[in-house]
Order: structure tokens, then sequence, then C-alpha cells
């Protein structure tokens, strides 16, 4: 049996997903600044490799719903890097972060159901698109490379958001709610403030998202997610 390695992307630029570079007219060529911009960043979070992981798992064809969250996480626990490409989420083995806690006790509330870990491929493979405002930071460091990816995230949004057939679109707090107007009316927009714990108490515990985007995607003839177990 043939094992095919890992691409080394510590030397050359990690590629864009062709499905989303083709659907997208531009896309590579913001990229192509990002990827020249961050070319001589030591510490970047998720790690080269990474960066495009929530687009690789979600082609532009099967994206139902759009969980956009605001910046990679920027540590580690017990030495793992806490960021892999996807919002909220994090590697096997790492304690899910704060926000991410408050996103468990909530689906246990609404749904009466929980993961047995913060690893939320899961809901990737059904569809969910688990995108981070921005794609890249730097370790240590919140928000170091928002600037840089403002641009990709508007052609990303504004595609999915001007789509024609509905989707389901997941805005927690005033960042993700800045692109609101780059979604056009025929989806289901569900909002609230954020989950982290500086905001979760004033509206975000009760919210039941979970539930209301099952029934936003039965309401478009799209199936429901699976959340937890």
């Amino acid at each position: 049996m043939t094992i095919t390695s890992m691409p080394d992307y510590t030397t050359t630029p990690e590629p864009l997903p062709p499905a989303w570079a083709e659907a997208i007219p531009g896309l590579q060529t913001l990229y192509d600044n990002i990827s020249a911009t961050l070319e001589t960043e030591p510490d970047i979070r998720p790690r080269r490799g990474l960066w495009f992981e929530a687009l690789r798992q979600v082609s532009p064809k099967n994206v139902k719903v759009v969980l956009l969250g605001q910046d990679p996480y920027h540590g580690e626990d017990h030495g793992i890097q806490q960021a892999h490409g996807l919002s909220f989420s994090v590697p096997e083995g790492v304690r899910p972060p704060p926000s991410l806690r408050n996103m468990l006790k909530e689906m246990q509330f609404d749904i009466g159901q929980s993961l047995t870990s913060g690893n939320l491929m899961s809901w990737a493979q059904q569809g969910v698109l688990l995108l981070n405002a921005s794609l890249t930071t730097r370790g240590g460091v919140a928000g170091a490379h928002s600037k840089l990816w403002t641009g990709f995230t508007h052609a990303l949004i504004q595609y999915l958001g001007q789509h024609t057939a509905p989707l389901v679109f997941i805005l927690w707090g005033a960042h993700a709610q800045q692109f609101r107007p780059l979604i056009a009316k025929q989806h289901v927009v569900i909002s609230s403030v954020h989950p982290s714990p500086l905001s979760a108490h004033r509206g975000f515990f009760g919210s039941r998202p979970y539930s209301k985007a099952n029934a936003a995607l039965r309401s478009i003839g799209l199936e429901e997610v699976h959340w937890g177990v």
C-alpha cells in the first residue's frame, strides 16, 4: 500500500481548493496577495496546510449551513495547537475553549445532545461550513491577520449570500453580524450574541440555535444536521 505524505507547505503556498477558486472569480488573486504577505510569518495558527480546511471539507455545492466565526484560536493545550482550520472547533485531545464549552452546554439544553470532544468535523462532513472571518492569526495574538483576510471573506460570504437556493446562516456576535447585508432574503439567518463567556448570559444561552437551524433546514427542503450524539 502506498502512503501519500502531506505536502510541505512551509516552502510552498497551501493551494486554494479548486472548487472554490472556480466558483468565485478573483478569489485566487486575493489569496495570492495574502500568501505573499504571510510568507515570512514564522508562527501562523492554524499551521500551514490547514488554512482552508473548512473549504476542503465542504464544496460550494454542498454547503447548507454557514457558521461564521471570527478568528482562529491562537493558543495551545498540552502542546497541541487549538486551531485546526474549522471555526470554533479543536482537534481531538484538545480541551474545548470557553466559547465552545458554552456551545456544547447550549446544545445539551436545546436538543438534549452533546459531543464526546470539541472536534466539530462531523458538522463539516454534513455540509456545515465552519468558516472564520480571518483564516489565520499569529501564535499567541488574537486578530493579528484580520485585516489581511477582509476582502477574501467578503468575497466568500457575498457568493454564498447571493446563492439562489436558500441556505442557513448562523451569525453569533457583532463581528459575524456585520456580514448580514451580504445575505439575500431567500436565506435563513439565525443570530444571537456570541457564545463567549463575556456575552453568553446576555442571550446566547436559551437561544436554541441547533433546533432553529434544523427547523430552517426542513423548511427549505434540506436534511437536518446531526449536531450531537
